[in-house]
């Protein structure tokens, strides 16, 4: 069920996490690069899949792609903040602004490691990328009561960087260096390795001295993370109940996986250190959501059998 390359990416992810900490000067010459490696991993999940199969699947999946937007970027921030601020106040922005960002660019790498719709994943990534520019703002603006003095302009400009400069890249790569593509295609997943322990390295470095002050912090907020991202999959799973076993765990996926990193930036620039902590600390159920995946892989594995 859980195999050796789930147990190496882990131990890539929580060893760069404890360097960036306890070695920050080391991890001070990755702080720079955290957003070029969120594109050059959505660069690589997009090798396997062209435009023509992530259209395909819009057509095929147009209700579904609608009811997860909907329940990415609206139905489930709103819920998760509505709790937590009945549970947990001091972290109900937090979660607000976790839950209601895109679905990252590193979960389509997710599907891939598992059984599972990673066309749907990839979709939702493109389409939540391009609407969160409105759907954050007048969340933040409705429920936490504050206008955010950001340009839609530059933060529409910023994701479709991510998103777009990737896409146009594989393509170009896909009809004048198909070679090229092969070569990276069969290393993709080393080179996934070494840009998660480039992007923990620059993110936690960056915060060593905050925690090294407040260690209680490391706790409280480590907790919180496991907390939501135990409760965004199994929501994310209620969400596509009646939906086919693959597309169930892509909706896990593209509700447990989200623009961490983006949240992070975000927070340090109009909020507080605690909600960047939060969404630094997310990086532990970010991965960690491989273990419910795999027993949900063996769980469904004779549905998935009669899908192939």
């Amino acid at each position: 069920m859980f195999r050796a390359a789930d147990l190496l990416l882990l131990v890539v992810i929580f060893s760069s996490m404890f360097t960036g900490v306890a070695f920050p000067e080391m991890g001070r010459y990755f702080q720079p690069y955290p957003l070029y490696c969120m594109m050059f991993l959505l660069f690589l999940s997009f090798l396997s899949l062209d435009l023509a199969t992530v259209g395909r699947t819009l057509r095929n999946h147009i209700s579904m792609a609608i009811w997860l937007t909907f329940f990415k970027l609206l139905l489930l921030p709103i819920f998760i903040f509505l709790i937590l601020k009945v549970a947990c106040p001091r972290f109900a922005t937090a979660g607000l602004l976790l839950s209601g960002v895109s679905t990252g660019v590193v979960a389509p790498f997710i599907a891939t490691l598992v059984r599972s719709n990673g066309a749907l994943v990839l979709l939702m990534v493109v389409v939540t990328s391009l609407l969160v520019p409105f759907t954050l703002p007048l969340l933040v603006e409705v429920f936490v009561g504050r206008a955010l003095e950001i340009s839609l302009l530059a933060m529409i400009e910023l994701l479709s960087l991510i998103v777009f400069v990737p896409i146009l890249a594989v393509e170009m790569l896909r009809k004048w260096l198909p070679g090229v593509l092969g070569l990276l295609l069969g290393r993709r997943y080393p080179i996934s390795l070494v840009m998660f322990a480039v992007i923990n390295l620059g993110v936690f470095s960056k915060y060593a001295g905050y925690f090294r002050q407040q260690p209680g912090i490391l706790l409280s907020t480590s907790v919180v993370a496991l907390a939501l991202g135990g409760t965004l999959f199994i929501l994310g799973i209620v969400s596509a109940l009646r939906a086919e076993p693959e597309d169930r765990v892509a909706s896990a996926i593209v509700a447990g996986n989200m623009n961490n990193v983006l949240i992070i930036v975000f927070s340090s620039r109009f909020f507080g250190p605690l909600e960047a902590m939060v969404a630094a600390m997310y990086m532990i159920p970010f991965f960690l959501i491989l273990l419910p995946l795999r027993v949900c892989e063996q769980f469904w594995g004779k549905s998935f059998q009669a899908l192939s």
